[in-house]
């Protein structure tokens, strides 16, 4: 399966780098693609992960030519690809445009949004969070999705049983 990874670059969300580490046959974009050149490598994969910040109108395109790099242009090309979300409210954009896959809705990943959110996390709470998610995610990356999306409910659940950040986040994983 080639799998095309749509990560724009960000210091804020390097910690979502070990998701894709593991994956044999990935073409990673971090910016400075065209929409021409994007809508290609979409059509030449298989599978297309998307990661970063976000809004249910798509996926911010820091470091790309454009405000969005993943937006209603490009829901077409992504209707028949096994796809993965993970930017906040990506759960708005999914279910928008019906789409499938493997979806987050809101996602606190920095102090900010804990405060915003109203939730007690500080950045360590934060960092275990993020750490274990991108971590536990990556570890069953290359699993059928139904499999890929059970496993991080249910380990990635036993951090939110202590952890608030994380039982937010969980709450807020699905599978369509």
């Amino acid at each position: 399966m080639r799998t095309l990874v749509i990560h724009p670059h960000d210091r804020s969300t390097h910690f979502l780098k070990p998701i894709y580490e593991e994956i044999p046959d990935k073409t990673v974009v971090t910016g400075g693609l065209t929409s021409a050149e994007m809508e290609r490598l979409i059509l030449i994969h298989n599978r297309v992960i998307m990661l970063g910040h976000g809004s249910p109108s798509g996926l911010f395109g820091l470091g790309f030519k454009r405000t969005y790099v993943i937006s209603e242009r490009e829901v077409e090309l992504l209707r028949n690809k096994e796809c993965i979300f993970i930017w906040c409210h990506a759960n708005e954009f999914v279910n928008e445009y019906n789409l499938n896959g493997f979806h987050s809705g809101m996602f606190v990943s920095e102090v900010g949004e804990a405060l915003m959110y109203g939730l007690k996390g500080d950045k360590k709470l934060i960092n275990e969070s993020n750490d274990e998610f991108a971590y536990m995610l990556g570890s069953v990356i290359n699993k059928p999705m139904i499999e890929l999306y059970e496993s991080v409910k249910k380990e990635y659940g036993y951090l939110a049983d202590r952890n608030e950040i994380a039982k937010y986040n969980h709450e807020r994983l699905m599978l369509v």
